[in-house]
C-alpha cells in the first residue's frame, strides 16, 4: 500500500513471482470514469473509491476462498479502505484484537522522490495519474499504530523492498 510513485507495482509484481502467487493491481480494476477523473486532476472521492475497494474485496475474497495467496498493489490510503479489504478474509471479526489474514505493508518515501518517480512516469506515458494529485493522496494517508502495519523504506531498491518484506511479513 501507498501513494502513487512508491513503487507498489515494482515491488509486488517481484514478490508475487519471488512467492509464487498472483500479482493484482489495484489500478487495473478502476472504472475509467475514476480514471478519467484523475487524469483530469480531480482527486478522487469515497463515493468513487467505494465500490472500487468492494471489487477488490470481492477479488480478494475468491482468491482466499480458494486457497491461494494473492499480493495485491492499492493505495488503501485510510483505515476504513484497508477494513474494506480487511473483510475479504472470511475469518475476520474487524477489530485490532482479532486476527485477519489480509496483511498491509507501506511502502513509504520522501515527497521529493515520489514527485520525481509520478512525473517520470507521466512524462512517459505510462499511467492516468497526473502529479498534480499526489499531495492529495499524501492528504489522505492515515496510518494507525493499533493496526500493526509494517512499513518499509521505499527509497531503497526493490530487491531490498522485496527482502525486507519478506523478512517482516511472510
Amino acid at each position: 500500500m501507498g501513494v502513487s510513485g512508491a513503487g507498489k507495482s515494482t515491488v509486488g509484481e517481484m514478490l508475487g513471482k519471488d512467492l509464487n502467487c498472483s500479482y493484482i493491481d489495484a489500478d487495473d480494476f478502476h472504472p475509467q470514469s475514476n480514471k478519467e477523473k484523475m487524469k483530469n486532476g480531480i482527486p478522487l472521492s469515497d463515493e468513487d473509491r467505494i465500490p472500487w475497494l468492494e471489487t477488490l474485496r470481492g477479488v480478494v475474497n475468491a482468491s482466499l476462498v480458494d486457497g491461494k495467496n494473492i499480493i495485491l498493489g492499492c493505495s488503501a490510503l485510510q483505515k476504513h479502505y484497508r477494513d474494506i479489504l480487511r473483510s475479504a478474509d472470511p475469518n475476520y471479526e474487524g477489530g485490532p484484537t482479532h486476527a485477519c489474514v489480509v496483511k498491509f505493508v507501506l511502502l513509504e518515501v520522501g515527497v521529493k522522490v515520489l514527485m520525481d518517480r509520478v512525473k517520470k512516469r507521466a512524462a512517459e506515458g505510462k499511467h492516468f495519474m497526473p502529479p498534480e494529485l499526489l499531495q492529495s493522496q499524501l492528504d489522505l494517508l492515515r496510518v494507525d499504530a493499533s493496526e500493526g502495519i509494517f512499513t518499509v523504506d521505499a527509497s531503497l531498491s526493490p530487491e531490498a523492498i522485496m527482502d525486507n518484506i519478506k523478512a517482516s511479513v511472510f
